[in-house]
């Protein structure tokens, strides 16, 4: 059964990007691992893995001011067990970008009635702070841990049709985990998008449900043609799933391209 076992963030730079997720969000680190045109910085937040990967022949860096609607918007959300301590750690370092507008936002209970906070490491990657409701917490991220930031609870992808991806994730054996339609004027803060309307579909990976996958559906006349990237460029994040029954037939192949362009390694 597969489950999401890392995610792999390209780096321009590893060794220097792993000082601040290490630094300003309680990750460690292995040994770094050299291979044929690539480096790779392994990170561990709790149970869950992050490689930066830099490439001998680097590509483009992370695009600036990215949407959230845009295909190339991916971000990993890191759940903290103090947000206002999480975020005041954050804030004593030096290099990231704010997305949010206004600090932390609490969002309403009809979208899940956490607290979040999104922004964009030295090397403009999307990343999230996350804060469950006391006492509404999921079982996993129940106690406390040796850091504040507890661990990885999912990959949030930016797609154009939600039905067209749920199609290709349920053909990997992924099962809706939850829905929710995310407006109002926090979240149009917590995004930095106008008068969002945001389809929100958790799925579960059929091996584990942490961390697990989020699609999110801007609703709205958003030109996302053409939102590409290349394997070697700063944005080109890929999702790494490990699993016996992972790919089911011997002519499938390890690496594939959701309908939005995402990267999946199947291994």
């Amino acid at each position: 059964m597969i489950r999401l076992d890392r995610i792999r963030l390209v780096s321009a730079d590893p060794e220097t990007l792993a000082g601040f997720y290490i630094g300003a969000l309680g990750f460690s680190r292995g040994a770094t691992v050299r291979r044929a045109g690539e480096t790779v910085v392994p990170l561990r937040l709790g149970a869950q893995a992050v490689d930066l990967v830099g490439y001998d022949a680097p590509g483009r860096p992370y695009p600036a001011q990215v949407p959230g609607w845009s295909p190339l918007f991916q971000h990993i959300a890191i759940v903290v067990s103090d947000m206002a301590a999480a975020h005041a750690r954050l804030a004593a370092r030096a290099g990231w970008r704010a997305i949010s507008t206004a600090g932390p936002e609490r969002l309403p209970a009809s979208s899940g009635g956490v607290d979040a906070f999104k922004f964009c490491d030295p090397e403009g990657h999307p990343l999230e702070l996350l804060a469950f409701p006391t006492g509404r917490e999921p079982e996993v991220w129940r106690g406390p841990g040796p850091d504040i930031c507890l661990g990885l609870d999912h990959s949030a992808i930016s797609v154009g049709d939600t039905q067209a991806s749920l199609a290709f994730y349920r053909g990997l054996g992924f099962s809706v985990l939850s829905r929710s339609i995310n407006t109002g004027p926090e979240q149009a803060r917590l995004d930095a998008v106008a008068e969002p309307r945001v389809t929100v579909t958790g799925l579960a990976p059929p091996g584990a449900p942490t961390p697990h996958v989020e699609l999110l559906c801007y609703a709205g006349p958003f030109a996302r043609a053409g939102l590409t990237c290349d394997d070697h460029d700063i944005a080109a994040t890929v999702l790494v799933f490990s699993g016996a029954d992972a790919p089911p037939r011997e002519d499938a192949p390890r690496r594939l391209r959701d309908p939005d362009g995402h990267r999946l390694l199947l291994t």
